[in-house]
């Protein structure tokens, strides 16, 4: 990939790799996801909505991230491993996107179980 990638793209990365992760049931809905139609169409030039649970900011001159993920993990799997391992693992995956951009720091907050 190019050293330039949107940050809709590094989102839309984020939050696939996020769910990827053993024992991820799935990123947190927001409010647009709860009350959307099952007709609605998803963001313009993407093939689906913007993940809820994916928030991206600058984080400070050096072109660095900030990334806050927020999952809700499967009952039978610990919450801190889950939470590691989707921290790790996001983190690697925009790092192999954007090998010329500063390490990103990653954040996961668990907000439920089921």
């Amino acid at each position: 990939m190019t050293a330039h990638i949107a940050q809709t793209t590094l989102v839309e990365e984020a939050a696939a790799a996020a769910e990827g992760v053993a024992g991820v049931a799935f990123l947190k809905p927001g409010l647009a996801e709860r009350l959307r139609s099952p007709l609605s169409r998803p963001a313009a030039h993407t093939g689906r909505t913007r993940p809820a649970g994916v928030r991206m900011t600058a984080d400070g001159e050096d072109g660095s991230w900030h990334v806050e993920i927020q999952v809700v993990v499967a009952r039978r799997a610990r919450a801190v491993d889950v939470a590691r391992a989707v921290r790790a693992h996001v983190r690697d995956r925009l790092t192999t996107l954007a090998p010329t951009h500063p390490t990103p720091t990653v954040t996961v907050t668990v907000t439920g179980r089921v």
